[in-house]
């Protein structure tokens, strides 16, 4: 069982696609245009961020990475070793803060990508999708009562070539992927697994075996659409937990490694 006491109340069917037992599908959020511009979340005009930027601009061409795909998967190596996975809960972390701490969730860890897309003139959007908590159950053994019944998972997404493209498939087309599923368990966390292996909330449930794609869309329950930043997913819809819960959990999962035992 998990709990619904920690969430904040908030309106899941507005602007949502639901089948019976998950969610599928398009929703009306698809019209969502993204922008380039600052937000309070992604706070490019700090210093801190501009120096990140500058120092992705200059690992990118010392690789001879010149196109902006190729950019943003370069600052997706940088990130991992840079910002160490941890379970913070303060999803509206602004990105200069995520970089100061040198730590940060995986939501807090896509804003930092979506920060340099942005920086490069690149528009992002997110996609907001509530996710079945036992979906997080393998990294929370021993807590599982305190685990919430829904996750809201911001998912980013990148105008490329006049097309929308899911952070998942900034990767696609690299030789060095595979196709062993992720498990949420252990080190590897959502942020790391997109440039390893397919990650898909859409697909029919098959995500059974090393040799299948990973399908997560068993584990969605609503998907929320897509909206112009992470900035107004949050706002119209609230963070995974309430404002106490987040008080009195971030100091705790805000330092705790993933894969740390649990």
């Amino acid at each position: 069982m998990t709990s619904r006491l920690l969430m904040p109340v908030r309106n899941a069917n507005r602007n949502a696609s639901r089948t019976p037992g998950r969610t599928a599908g398009r929703t009306a959020g698809n019209a969502a245009a993204g922008s380039t511009r600052p937000t309070p979340i992604l706070d490019l005009e700090h210093p801190r961020v501009v120096a990140f930027v500058a120092r992705v601009l200059r690992e990118a061409d010392e690789r001879g990475a010149v196109t902006a795909r190729d950019r943003l998967r370069t600052a997706h190596g940088i990130i991992v070793p840079t910002v160490r996975p941890v379970y913070s809960v303060e999803d509206r972390r602004r990105v200069s803060r995520t970089l100061r701490l040198g730590r940060g969730s995986c939501s807090q860890r896509m804003a930092v990508l979506e920060a340099v897309a942005r920086s490069l003139g690149v528009p992002t959007r997110v996609r907001g999708l509530l996710v079945d908590g036992a979906f997080w159950y393998p990294r929370f053994p021993k807590v599982r009562p305190f685990v919430p019944e829904e996750v809201l998972l911001t998912w980013p997404e990148f105008l490329l070539d006049d097309a929308w493209v899911p952070v998942a498939e900034l990767f696609e087309a690299q030789g060095t992927r595979t196709t062993a599923g992720f498990t949420n368990h252990g080190p590897e966390t959502l942020f790391e697994a997109v440039a390893r292996t397919p990650v898909d909330w859409d697909a029919p449930a098959a995500c059974a075996g090393s040799t299948a794609p990973c399908d997560l869309s068993a584990h969605l329950r609503t998907d929320l659409g897509r909206f112009g930043s992470r900035d107004e997913l949050f706002a119209r819809h609230g963070q995974t937990l309430c404002r106490p819960a987040r008080t009195l959990a971030e100091p705790v999962l805000g330092r705790w490694s993933a894969g740390a035992a649990a």
